[in-house]
Order: structure tokens, then C-alpha cells, then sequence
């Protein structure tokens, strides 16, 4: 650090990145974004333009690798995600990377490990941002519930065929990920136990598109319907459906059931909280207090000025989700086979 101020890069300035994390960054004190490098040069320099950058680079490794530098905020698709991180963390940067850790289990892992190899540089996870306004009133509530009987996770969303392949159903630039998949995974963490083991049944509707790369026809090997069943450490059942196909959506939730009553989260920004007990549902006010908010960029910034830990996300949550991510992936692909989560 120069006087004080964080000089930071971007790896990667996708829509997350320029709506959520440039703006936040900088409008915190003593924060300065030097140098960005996208997929493109001329893409890397309409953000350094809207963000007032100094430097475009021709690669994300000048980033990671650049000597003006204290942080990276990596902002790629997941398949960047190790190898950015990875060389970032060795070239002696502090990292924040965008959710869906990396393609597979043992890109998290060899993330991970590399964070462990530095544990003077922050090493953080953009979170899963659908309950943090709820997580520390559920952490309190949950213990009200009794004994745990089971849970649920309904997540339909309405999206309608795309006319060319998406980078999220892409395998070659998401891997294992499936939709929602790992920030449903990651948000049950905050409140119970891990996976034991998972079947998982999948389905691809909308099957084929255009490669935006070569203009062709290709089939997509990403689902778009999800079904799990699970079991969580204590013995907990619960089950899991995803879908981005049908006619229909309703309001996504996670529902857990206990034997003195059932919590009902809506899956949504901001989203409202609900107790049922004997036929009766009352919606929880929840105190400004343990209200919780998007403070991804000001903990970041932190935790390198500070050294104070970070409330979301770790790495080592990361390769929990990942390797949750993986065994669904490997039990659907294996006919809804029980795959052990050890």
C-alpha cells in the first residue's frame, strides 16, 4: 500500500463487477482501481472509461502479476477463477473472487491450498447474497424450531430459451456448476450441518443453441431442471428443486421444519421471513440490528487494512460448495446414483 491507499485490479469486469463492485469500491476512502483487463481490450477500455481506470491491460495475468497492485478483484467466469486467483495470491495480491469458486473440486482445492501457502493476503468469496438480510435472525430463531425434521429448496425461475449458448449452461466456462446450485448450497451452510451424501436426478429441456463463437448449432450439457434428494450430517433429510424452464415460476423459498415449528425464507433480494406454527404463519420483523446487508467490497477492503475477519465468504466454504457441486454433478450423471460427500 502507497499512502495508505489500496491500489486494486480487475480481472474480469463483468455485469456483477460494474454494477456492484466497482461503484462499491469506490466509494470507499482511500481505494484507488488502477488497472482492468476483460475478454477483450476494447471491452476493458469501455469500463476503464465509465470508471475512470488508468490503465487497461492486454491480459489478466499483467494484472495479477503487476507491481502497482495490492488487491485483485477477479470478475471472470469460472473457469478463470483458479488460475487467476492462483497466480494473484503467489504474485503476493489480495483476492476477491466472484461466486461459482471455480469448475470443479479440485480447482477450489488448489485454491484454497494457495490461499493457506499466503495466509498474509485475504482470500475471499463474493457470498451468496439472497439471504443475508435474514441470516443472523435464522441462526438465532433455529434452535425455536426443536428438533429438525426436514427441509426444502423450491427454486423456479421463468427463463425462456436463449438464442445463443450463455456462459452459465456453457461447460466449457462454468464446469460442474448447475444454476443456482452452489449459493443454495452455501446459504443452507450458514444455518445447518453439511451434506452426507445426494442423489440427484437432471433434465436438459431446452437442449440446443447457437455458439456464439462459431455460429453453430451445439447441445447444451448443463441442465436446466434439477431434482435432490439429501441427507445432512445429524441425520437431516431434505430435498431440492431448481429449474430455469416451464411456463411457470413462483417465489423461490427455503422452507426447514422442525417439531415446534417451520421457518420460511423467500429467496430474494430482501427477502421476507416467515415462522408457521399449528396452521398459523406470521411473517418476523427482523431488528436493524441483526438485519444483515451486502458489505462484500467494505469487508474486503478491511480485512487487508485491518486485518479483521470477513463475515462472508471463505475459501474453505467455497470448496464445501464445490465439492457438494460435484457429487450432485456425479450422482446425475450416474442415474441418480448415492454419492458420499466424506
Amino acid at each position: 500500500m502507497q499512502n495508505n491507499k489500496i491500489r486494486i485490479g480487475i480481472i474480469g469486469a463483468g455485469q456483477n463487477t460494474r454494477k456492484m463492485h466497482l461503484p462499491k469500491l469506490l466509494a470507499l476512502p482511500d481505494v484507488e482501481v488502477r488497472e482492468v483487463a476483460n475478454r477483450t481490450v476494447g471491452s476493458a477500455k469501455i469500463s476503464a472509461e465509465e470508471f475512470n481506470i488508468a490503465t487497461v491491460r492486454e491480459s489478466w495475468q499483467e494484472v495479477a502479476t503487476s507491481p502497482d497492485l495490492d488487491a485483485v478483484v477477479i470478475g471472470t467466469w469460472p473457469n478463470l477463477h483458479c488460475p487467476a486467483t492462483c497466480l494473484a495470491l503467489q504474485s503476493g495480491k489480495h483476492v476477491l473472487c466472484e461466486a461459482r469458486m471455480a469448475i470443479n473440486h479440485a480447482e477450489a482445492r488448489k485454491m484454497l491450498d494457495t490461499s493457506m501457502a499466503n495466509p498474509d493476503l485475504v482470500a475471499q468469496l463474493v457470498p451468496a447474497p439472497f439471504s443475508l438480510q435474514a441470516d443472523t435472525m435464522i441462526a438465532n430463531m433455529i434452535g425455536d424450531l426443536g428438533r429438525i425434521l426436514f427441509f426444502h429448496v423450491d427454486y423456479q425461475s421463468l427463463a425462456l430459451p436463449q438464442k445463443t449458448l450463455h456462459w452459465r449452461r456453457n461447460t466449457k466456462f462454468s464446469g460442474m456448476n448447475i444454476m443456482t446450485l452452489g449459493i443454495i448450497y452455501e446459504t443452507l451452510l450458514r444455518w445447518l450441518p453439511a451434506a452426507q451424501w445426494v442423489k440427484a436426478e437432471a433434465r436438459i429441456f431446452h437442449d440446443t443453441t447457437i455458439d456464439p463463437e462459431t455460429g453453430e448449432s451445439v447441445k447444451i450439457e448443463i441442465p436446466d431442471y434439477l431434482s435432490v434428494q439429501m441427507c445432512l450430517q445429524g441425520g437431516i433429510p431434505g430435498t431440492l428443486l431448481i429449474s430455469e424452464t416451464g411456463s411457470h415460476s413462483g417465489k423461490p423459498t427455503i422452507k426447514i421444519v422442525g417439531e415446534k415449528g417451520a421457518l420460511v425464507l423467500e429467496l430474494v433480494p430482501d427477502g421476507k421471513l416467515y415462522f408457521s406454527h399449528r396452521d398459523q404463519t406470521e411473517e418476523v420483523s427482523i431488528p436493524s440490528n441483526l438485519r444483515g446487508s451486502w458489505k462484500v467490497e467494505e469487508e474486503f477492503i478491511n480485512a487487508i487494512r485491518n486485518k479483521k475477519p470477513f463475515s462472508h465468504t471463505s475459501f474453505s466454504t467455497g470448496v464445501e460448495y464445490m465439492r457438494f457441486t460435484e457429487a450432485i454433478y456425479r450422482s446425475y450423471r450416474n442415474n441418480g446414483t448415492r454419492v458420499p460427500l466424506p
